[in-house]
């Protein structure tokens, strides 16, 4: 049996562990403090055993300002197995609008991140650098049903997004395929208006307001500051993934049929912080 040990069993995570598992995978997950029947991140006798066991290990754990937790408390135990690491597009910066792709330099404004990915690589890890995630529970949908969503003037400004599924797909098509970076990334950049749109659209609701990026938080004022497209190709070419949802209106339009504004104020919020 394959045995997949995840370093931060979160939202992304957890779809990974649902498509691997009918597969025949026996799939173990840390969390800060082992909740859900996952194990704490500081049992070190429990996760090293889990480690040597381990077909595979991933790890979906962002860094800190100290660095990347995983590389600094386990990685004596990370040899012999599949290495997979969940990074972000993010280590790319501002492109001005521009395509990025695997042989762009990473010149991202978060430091940390941009070492961990380095690290990871230098490990032989398949790296996979995802944008925006959205899916079930976590979508513009859910936003704008409950009147938390909102546009903004921004000329020109593109982001690139993934569904949680084509994640979940695309790492699951990597673990046997040869080291190195892979954008995992829809086929359309496109605004955050135009998403937003179209999900008030889906649901029967006017398009939410604009507002200023001053009144945004300053996670949401960076998130702006950067524009580029995503380039998937190499995905595509070597690991012979294809998304299923090649653009947000394909997602939207398969996640609109279980979201409503009656239904969005008890949608699950998903966890704090988790990026992936």
């Amino acid at each position: 049996m394959s045995r997949l040990l995840i370093f931060g069993m979160g939202y992304t995570s957890r779809a990974i562990a649902a498509r691997l598992e009918p597969r025949g995978w026996r799939v173990v997950g840390t969390t800060r403090d082992g909740r859900d029947g996952t194990i704490a991140f500081a049992d070190d006798d429990r996760v090293r055993f889990e480690a040597t066991q381990a077909t595979a290990i991933l790890s979906s754990v962002p860094p800190d300002r100290d660095g990347d937790p995983v590389l600094e408390r386990y990685r004596d135990v990370l040899d012999g197995a599949t290495l997979a690491y969940l990074s972000s597009t993010g280590v790319y910066g501002d492109a001005n609008g521009g395509w990025v792709d695997e042989s762009t330099p990473i010149a991202g404004r978060r430091g940390n991140r941009n070492e961990a990915d380095a690290a990871w690589l230098a490990l032989g890890a398949r790296v996979f650098r995802l944008p925006g995630i959205y899916g079930p529970g976590r979508s513009p949908l859910e936003r704008v049903a409950a009147g938390e969503g909102h546009r903004v003037e921004q000329p020109g400004q593109v982001f690139s997004r993934i569904h949680v599924a084509d994640v979940a797909k695309g790492v699951t098509c990597g673990l046997s395929a040869p080291a190195g970076s892979y954008n995992i990334s829809d086929d359309l950049p496109a605004s955050q208006n135009e998403v937003v749109e179209y999900a008030a659209h889906l649901l029967g609701l006017d398009p939410p307001p604009f507002v200023t990026l001053e009144t945004l938080s300053p996670m949401a004022r960076a998130f702006y500051s950067e524009n580029r497209r995503v380039a998937n190709g190499k995905a595509k070419r070597v690991l012979g993934w294809t998304p299923d949802y090649p653009d947000y209106r394909f997602g939207l339009r398969a996640l609109s049929a279980t979201t409503s504004p009656a239904s969005a104020s008890t949608a699950p919020a998903p966890a704090s912080g988790d990026q992936r």
